[in-house]
């Protein structure tokens, strides 16, 4: 993007703060576009200054959008001002205790033990067919892979027979969300499906490098789509009776969000430090920031039911109740 790109007072601060973001390998398109959407709107406005009131009048511009994208496009323009400000320490900069509220998550569900060995058993029962001969195998090594390393869809169904390290019992995950890479350890369980399961592809196809590691007989070559692998995730949830609570099959990604929720109940029970663990959770996940990985320990109630017990062993001594009737009441 040349400098002739953004043509408003701020449009030099605009071409650093995007460059630096390129640079960084950060996806930006899209914060791109929302600084260069404000860039237009100051120099339709004779040049006008980014002030508290410039602003204002930007986000009237777009009021008809929903809130979250509304909260995108403020949120865009105050990074962009924080950034300024390392220069400018009185440039102005947005509020954002008043920017409109974030779209709900969705809750993801958190499967149990239970209901992952339910879901394996009906990976178990399912027949193969003339246009996926491995429909069993290749459903049972997926469930596996996603229960026991939290990758994403996307990442699961782009793997190769290349990116498998038998030696070091490695997957390796090439670029994917952010343009991270990076190298995920298999369990000894894990491997020991994954190795099975290359055993009995062996039989149907050529086991080069880039053969998918999750191979589709209907399309020679090809892996899974990541539709096609949600849906036969999806009905498999439900040949298993697992259901969120609002009566409907789980979403891959929330195999993901059993993953980290997992491993966090497992340190809180073991008695380690969660917090001095959480980078280490934050780059086998291939989060951009830890703060993406704190995002479990909050909405979690098994989560908060483990640090509540941790804080009453070691400090429930402390906190003395008082008595029915006592002041305050």
């Amino acid at each position: 993007m040349s400098h002739k790109s953004f043509e408003s007072p701020l449009g030099p601060t605009i071409l650093l703060h995007v460059t630096l973001k390129d640079a960084l390998g950060r996806h930006f398109d899209a914060e791109r576009r929302n600084l260069a959407h404000l860039d237009r709107f100051l120099a339709a406005d004779g040049g006008a200054e980014l002030t508290a009131p410039t602003f204002a009048a930007w986000c009237r511009t777009f009021t008809h959008l929903k809130s979250g994208v509304r909260r995108v496009r403020m949120q865009a323009a105050r990074r962009l001002c924080l950034y300024r400000r390392r220069t400018d320490p009185g440039c102005f900069v947005p509020d954002a205790t008043q920017f409109p509220a974030q779209h709900q998550r969705i809750r993801p569900h958190i499967f149990t033990e239970d209901e992952v060995v339910r879901v394996l058993k009906a990976a178990e029962g399912l027949k193969p067919s003339n246009n996926s001969p491995l429909h069993r195998e290749v459903l049972r090594l997926a469930i596996v892979l996603l229960y026991t390393t939290g990758l994403r869809r996307r990442e699961l169904i782009r793997l190769t027979l290349a990116d498998w390290d038998p030696v070091e019992r490695t997957l390796l995950v090439r670029t994917s969300k952010f343009f991270k890479s990076r190298v995920v350890p298999l369990s000894k369980d894990a491997s020991s499906e994954l190795i099975a399961y290359l055993a009995i592809l062996g039989a149907h196809v050529p086991l080069l490098a880039d053969t998918p590691l999750l191979w589709h007989r209907s399309a020679p070559g090809r892996a899974y789509s990541g539709g096609g692998m949600g849906q036969a995730l999806r009905r498999l949830f439900k040949a298993a009776g697992v259901r969120t609570d609002a009566g409907v099959p789980p979403r891959t990604h929330d195999l993901r969000h059993t993953f980290a929720v997992h491993a966090l109940l497992r340190w809180y029970r073991a008695g380690d430090d969660v917090q001095a663990k959480l980078p280490h959770l934050s780059t086998f996940m291939g989060h951009v920031s830890i703060d993406s990985t704190r995002y479990y320990l909050h909405f979690v109630q098994p989560l908060a039911d483990a640090a509540s017990k941790r804080f009453a062993d070691h400090c429930g001594a402390l906190v003395v109740v008082a008595p029915p009737g006592g002041a305050g009441s």
